[in-house]
């Protein structure tokens, strides 16, 4: 990541644009770092976005005040990664602090991300005490939370020991009968006990490509990059899929055989070796 070297100005919106209207995304997600280091940028690139058709998403720490017209444009969603309540947040994140991400929010409509860590399920009712603090707050649209994921072989107090995930999914469960705000379906979070095996197994990293700064290098097996632990992964947008994927359509057939069966033909008839075979793809439905 350091020899890379990112874009700015023009060269950065076209370089945008250029990758858009070769792969055509219909979902596209703007992460960083921050986005908004290029603020300029992106508020000349959001709306020539919108105009493919395309649903943008801004990820940022909202160091910055988030552009006015963003609030009323439809298909744009802007998260705000809040890392857990105040005292551990504004230690991580300034100058990214909960203070001035409060003033740069004002008149927005959000979404606020969370991701819980094995500190954070140490402390009873964390996660209630979080939502109590966002979820009263106008801005506040809705919230998600994601569990921490490592990279094999880590050993960091961020990961989350067997019976603090499944703490944390009883934590969910619970909260979200009692929080309107917090946009995670059962089925979601039931996910988060039994992820993928493997990136070739997940529904997201099979749909999604995460391309960095200089917007050529892919970055692979999936957004986490180098050896996720896919066991203990914590993804939200991988359970979401992985939840759509396990639903039946009129109570008998998955979507994810449809998937998996789709995706197998499709790689057939672009060059793969191997004929679909419907049967295979039963496996990696839990």
């Amino acid at each position: 990541m350091r020899d890379l070297n990112d874009r700015k100005g023009d060269e950065l919106i076209t370089g945008v644009l250029e990758i858009v209207d070769r792969l055509k995304p219909l979902h596209l997600s703007l992460v960083g770092g921050d986005p908004l280091v290029r603020h300029r940028e992106m508020q000349a690139l959001v709306p020539l976005l919108l105009a493919r058709g395309i649903h943008v998403q801004i990820v940022t720490s909202a160091f910055r005040t988030i552009p006015a017209e963003w609030a009323s444009l439809p298909h744009v969603n802007v998260v705000v990664s809040i890392d857990g309540l105040q005292p551990e947040h504004d230690s991580r994140r300034a100058p990214a602090t909960y203070e001035r991400i409060l003033k740069n929010i004002a008149g927005q409509k959000i979404t606020i991300h969370c991701t819980i860590t094995g500190q954070m399920m140490k402390r009873p009712g964390y996660l209630k005490d979080f939502l109590d603090f966002w979820t009263p707050r106008p801005e506040v649209a809705k919230v998600w939370f994601s569990l921490f994921t490592p990279q094999v072989g880590d050993d960091l107090p961020e990961i989350l020991q067997p019976q603090e995930r499944q703490q944390a999914v009883a934590d969910m469960l619970a909260l979200r009968q009692c929080y309107s705000k917090l946009d995670m379906r059962e089925g979601l979070i039931r996910q988060f006990v039994t992820p993928p095996d493997d990136p070739k197994e997940c529904v997201f990293a099979r749909t999604t490509r995460t391309i960095s700064a200089d917007l050529k290098t892919e970055i692979g097996p999936c957004q986490f990059g180098g050896k996720p632990d896919c066991k203990s992964c914590g993804c939200i947008a991988s359970m979401g899929l992985a939840a759509v994927a396990a639903h039946k359509l009129g109570g008998i057939l998955p979507v994810g055989r449809i998937f998996w069966a789709s995706l197998r033909a499709g790689e057939f008839w672009s060059g793969g070796t191997q004929p679909p075979n419907p049967s295979d793809e039963l496996r990696v439905l839990k």
